[in-house]
């Protein structure tokens, strides 16, 4: 059966997110695109109804720069704990565009959204904090939509982003997400392009019925 030619923009702008770093341009994003974004991500499904997520949008110099320097030495402590080769495979890789984007989105979970009893987390916590990611998720496909790029930053300590956007002692920061206008989209992953990591064949993932054991993680 073949798909509709929605389904098939859908797939392909699947396949075209990215994880942006080296591509921001700089140039601003305007107010009306940033809200049709933000929408899309505060359309996200989410336990009980819940909506446990917030979006703190930073623009300020001085915070873009204390992050950045922030997670520039989270940098270098993980890479004084790789060996040698992982090592110099790391050096050359970019892991954030904080500067370069001129806007960060923290993105972030409340426990006590929605009250004492959410519909459907009694059994399951995890659920308020998955709502919050499937926003990131949205946000993500809205930013591709729009010709812009995201990039997920989470070299972080979770108390230093939180001072830095003076969120409440019970709201968890779950993302920065660094979002701007690119130059383009890579075509392959930088950690494929850079040997990191390879993604795994679709086959590998997919088990039918129980978990299949003989599966080698590469």
């Amino acid at each position: 059966m073949s798909t509709t030619r929605e389904a098939e923009e859908f797939y392909r702008l699947v396949e075209r997110r990215r994880d942006v770093r080296a591509e921001f341009t700089g140039d601003p994003v305007d107010d009306d695109t940033l809200l049709r974004v933000l929408g899309a991500a505060h359309r996200a499904p989410s336990v009980g109804l819940s909506q446990p997520w917030d979006f703190v949008v930073v623009r300020e110099q001085c915070a873009l720069e204390g992050f950045a320097q922030h997670v520039a030495g989270e940098r270098v402590r993980y890479a004084a704990e790789l060996p040698p080769e992982r090592r110099a495979a790391f050096a050359g890789i970019k892991v954030e565009g904080i500067r370069e984007s001129g806007l960060g989105i923290v993105v972030t979970y409340d426990p006590t959204r929605g009250g004492r009893q959410v519909l459907g987390r009694r059994t399951v916590d995890d659920a308020g904090l998955f709502s919050s990611v499937l926003a990131v998720q949205n946000l993500w496909l809205a930013a591709t939509a729009e010709g812009l790029g995201v990039g997920w930053v989470s070299f972080y300590r979770e108390e230093v982003l939180a001072r830095l956007v003076d969120l409440p002692d019970h709201v968890r920061p779950i993302a920065w997400l660094c979002l701007g206008r690119v130059s383009g989209l890579q075509q392959v992953p930088d950690l494929e392009r850079h040997g990191w990591r390879r993604r795994r064949p679709l086959e590998e993932a997919v088990h039918h019925e129980a978990w299949r054991p003989d599966r080698e993680e590469h």
